[in-house]
């Protein structure tokens, strides 16, 4: 099949397109730099000269918190904008399949177990809302151009470096300023990068919709900083609740130079969890144990 690939020299990009090259089908990329199709989405439509079986729209903006109102609005350009602005120009030759990366953060959720795609999308940050812009128009976009969609909600996503929470953590164990906190019992959803190369393929004889994108093991806090400290031969060291809540409220003072804060705090001791069994009824989809994979 003939894909193309947003976001190529991303995160997902990097990881997924030498699987599907290995599997001989023919990739074309798009990005700001280095591809086939070099654009920015933000303020362009890609000049594409032909048709795709499969387009998997993995840009856009993540991993960052925005400190000013010109922050919050780039999420906008790129997540929202920046859909719009590739959809449009695939309207001279319209793919079979659009696959759209978007985010649990659309649920808005801060802790909770088994969440399905039935929630309702309550994200308020400028990520969450920028994607939940992004799918109601896909969703609009799709059946007016009569485009198979599917949109990808992914939990952490986990793969050699990666960005992100997962990837600080990383950096954090490597540094040895990691702490898990009263054992690091939160859970939370993970999937492993590779996984994506099989959605991509097995989307073209499926029908389309909403999944959730993790594997059926949601590992805890303690799981995954135990499997990287000993790769990296480090250290874990455990700190009692009220010990890491003094810290966060000293940190509230810090701002972005803080180790901890409140909110982070709040992310670490509570499980955050989704349910995967619509995506692996509906795809067949056999999950990677990521935990065994880090």
């Amino acid at each position: 099949m003939k894909i193309l690939c947003t976001g190529s020299n991303g995160f997902l990009g990097k990881n997924i397109i030498p699987i599907l090259s290995s599997r001989k089908h023919i990739i074309k990329t798009l990005s700001t730099r280095n591809a086939d199709y070099t654009f920015d989405i933000r303020k362009q439509l890609p000049a594409f000269s032909e048709k795709f079986d499969i387009v998997f729209h993995a840009a856009g903006k993540a991993h960052s918190i925005p400190r000013s109102k010109e922050d919050e609005k780039e999420f906008f350009d790129v997540n929202f904008e920046g859909t719009k602005n590739v959809c449009l120009a695939l309207e001279n030759n319209l793919p079979e399949v659009f696959i759209f990366v978007s985010t649990v953060a659309v649920y808005g959720r801060d802790s909770g177990e088994n969440i399905n795609e039935n929630e309702s999308l309550l994200g308020n940050t400028p990520y969450a809302k920028s994607k939940i812009l992004a799918e109601q128009f896909l969703q609009n976009w799709s059946i007016k151009n009569n485009v198979k969609l599917f949109i990808l909600r992914p939990s952490l996503i986990a793969g050699p470096n990666p960005p992100g929470n997962l990837g600080d953590m990383i950096n954090a164990i490597d540094k040895r300023r990691y702490f898990n906190i009263a054992g690091g019992k939160a859970r939370k959803s993970v999937i492993w990068v590779d996984d994506f190369a099989d959605l991509i393929e097995n989307s073209i004889l499926k029908k389309g919709g909403i999944y959730n994108v993790c594997d059926s093991i949601h590992p805890s806090f303690r799981m995954i900083s135990n499997k990287i400290s000993l790769k990296m031969h480090r250290k874990i060291i455990n700190i009692p609740y009220f010990i890491a809540k003094l810290m966060a409220l000293v940190g509230e003072g810090l701002g972005n130079k803080a180790p901890i804060n409140l909110l982070k705090l709040n992310k670490i001791v509570k499980s955050l969890t989704f349910d995967n069994t619509k995506l692996i009824k509906e795809f067949g989809f056999k999950p990677s144990d990521t935990i065994k994979k880090l």
